[in-house]
């Protein structure tokens, strides 16, 4: 059973009641799609029957890997069984699949017994299983004995697989209506799967406070926030803010989030064609510099050589606070101020993201355990913010957003990073853990030491455990990390680009990228803020910093202030023509000299007698002479 309860689910329908379309739309933002079609090709000259199967394929994005198992009726169960965890199977439907098995050519045979050897397969099956079925029992009996046979074999198989499933719908004129269980799993809007498992009415403030443990029941995600930059005075304020998106009771897609996913990549093809594209355009210098990196990164994550400027952006404030050594020098008060002030509208973050457009996200995290003295988290409380952390990012691509920031404001935060990198890249924690800057903005380096300290002893008491992504946000990242490497998960399945910005969103990276290491090609860094952590982590995954301001605004304050420049290098990437000379145009030809013989440049008469002028190199006063 997957992690968030259910895990097996039969999709019954009539004759173009919309079965496929609907069973297709519960799988379609999985990863991992394996489709496994029963039918046989049938008659050659049958068109209508391969139109139909046309029709199916079409349909298919072109990242679902297609298996044939019409050949053999049995093999069915035996790709069930082999699944793995991160797999989502598509079975459609099981009405071919009866067929085949009372086909002549696999007889004699026992029917009852493939049918009990499919339903223990899918009861004991690791992946998520769709399966798609005809219903036959609403149907007038066959008048013959093939027809008879077919609707007793297909009825007997429907009654054997819905008893496995977790979840049993029949869709009728397109409208599905649940049968099991009683209770009616809730669907997501948007392009999102519906999702298969009822949701607790949960009522949740502003920004939910998670603090997850095994297991808990799903909550619903923190308010958007929209806030309106302030008005300049003497001028009119502009349009209003769209109304904030509300908190959707989403649940999570029932991956299960572990080492060695198969997350899409970036299109390998468009980033460079992208790039090349640039030395063409009509522009009067040497171009973008080292901002073609923008150009290049938009046009892989959007899937195109000519990408446009990020119109949907959202922040994602994490607040989650580090207990022990790792705070030192700061108070935990700190942190909810700052996340009163973004709810607020208030502080450099909300100020920032206000006048980006961008709407803005506060989510609490659970709070870290000292990591000098014990484990950070409980492993149900990773495996719950991780899940939560995607279903941030899946709101945010439902909504439309196609760019997200990630920020955070905890205390004990570059802490808990450095041990993140000393674990996962051997790096020295005094070596990445930056200086400890008073409010009064004097260094403290007695806190520095302290937090030095806490790693060390933290490093020191987990020396013989497992290094395991999981492992280290248990015994080191903390709630904030675990659930910002989520967040990169869960963007990098639904092809949303993350914009990091600070210590938490690189210790992410670096976890992120021992569960997918996809993750990393969606990131893109705007600035290292002069950060030790963040100059190391970014070096490991491979992004360059574009800008070098060394602003420390807040982790995601850096970010907003980098996105309109960034923004404004795609808007111009994108509007610019092509040079003249590479469109095979003539250029535009020079302004013409005025025409001497024209009464306005000629040399007004005298108004009255005087001397006559006859010499060839005197002057007028002014004008031109008539040529």
């Amino acid at each position: 059973m997957s992690v968030d309860g259910w895990n097996t689910v039969l999709v019954l329908g009539g004759i173009r009641s919309g079965k496929s379309e609907f069973a297709e739309s519960l799988v379609t933002d999985a990863p991992v799609v394996r489709y496994l079609a029963t039918a046989p090709e049938g008659d050659p000259e049958d068109t209508e029957w391969a139109t139909r199967l046309a029709a199916h394929r079409v349909r298919r994005p072109g990242s679902w890997t297609t298996e044939e198992t019409a050949a053999e009726p049995r093999r069915l169960a035996d790709v069930l069984e082999s699944a793995q965890p991160n797999e989502t199977l598509l079975v459609d439907d099981l009405g071919g699949w009866v067929t085949v098995l009372l086909d002549p050519d696999h007889q004699p045979a026992d029917d009852v017994a493939t049918i009990a050897e499919l339903a223990e397969a899918i009861r004991t099956c690791a992946a998520r299983v769709v399966l798609v079925s005809p219903e036959v029992g609403l149907s007038l009996v066959p008048t013959t004995p093939l027809g008879r046979a077919f609707t007793d074999a297909l009825g007997a198989a429907n009654r054997a697989v819905a008893d496995a499933c977790d979840a049993v719908v029949l869709v009728v004129a397109g409208q599905p209506a649940w049968l099991k269980p009683a209770v009616a799993p809730v669907a997501t809007t948007g392009s999102a799967p519906a999702a298969i498992a009822p949701v607790p009415t949960v009522t949740a403030p502003s920004a939910t406070s998670y603090t997850d443990t095994e297991p808990t029941p799903e909550v619903q995600l923190p308010d958007v926030l929209t806030h309106a930059p302030p008005v300049v005075p003497n001028q009119e304020p502009g349009n209003p803010w769209a109304a904030p998106t509300m908190a959707l009771p989403m649940v999570a897609t029932g991956l299960v989030i572990q080492p060695g996913m198969e997350l899409p990549m970036p299109d390998e093809y468009a980033g460079p064609q992208a790039v090349d594209r640039l030395a063409t355009l009509d522009v009067p210098g040497a171009g973008l510099g080292v901002l073609d990196r923008v150009v290049g990164f938009a046009a892989a994550t959007q899937g195109t050589a000519t990408p446009v400027a990020w119109g949907s952006v959202r922040v994602l404030l994490l607040r989650g606070d580090h207990a022990g050594g790792a705070s030192a020098g700061a108070t935990l008060d700190d942190s909810a101020r700052r996340a009163a002030q973004a709810r607020a509208g208030r502080g450099a973050l909300a100020r920032l993201a206000a006048e980006s457009g961008a709407s803005l996200q506060v989510v609490d995290t659970p709070a870290a355990a000292a990591m000098e003295d014990q484990p950070a988290l409980t492993p149900g409380q990773v495996e719950s913010a991780l899940r939560y952390g995607w279903r941030l990012a899946e709101q945010a691509a439902d909504a439309g957003v196609q760019l997200l920031v990630l920020g955070a404001c905890g205390v004990g935060t570059e802490a808990a990073a450095a041990a993140v990198l000393a674990a996962t890249a051997g790096a020295e924690p005094q070596a990445v853990l930056g200086r400890v800057i008073t409010e009064s903005g004097e260094i403290d380096d007695a806190a520095w030491m302290i937090r030095c300290a806490a790693v060390r002893d933290a490093l020191h008491r987990t020396r013989r455990s497992p290094r395991g992504a999981k492992d280290v946000l248990a015994e080191l990242g903390g709630g904030d990390v675990a659930v910002a490497t989520g967040v990169l998960l869960g963007a990098t399945a639904r092809r949303v680009p993350v914009l990091l910005d600070g210590p938490v969103g690189l210790a992410a990276g670096m976890i992120s990228r021992d569960l997918a290491g996809q993750a990393r090609h969606w990131c893109l860094l705007a600035d290292h803020g002069g950060h030790p952590a963040v100059r190391l982590a970014a070096d490991v995954l491979g992004l360059t910093p574009l800008l070098d301001l060394r602003l420390d605004l807040g982790e995601g304050a850096n970010a907003l202030v980098a996105l309109p420049l960034l923004r404004s290098v795609l808007a111009l990437a994108a509007a610019l023509p092509v040079h003249p000379s590479l469109a095979g145009e003539e250029p535009d030809a020079a302004p013409d000299e005025p025409d001497h013989t024209d009464p306005e440049f000629l040399e007004p008469e005298p108004d009255g007698p005087g001397p006559a002028t006859t010499g060839a190199d005197e002057q007028p006063a002014s004008g031109w002479r008539a040529g």
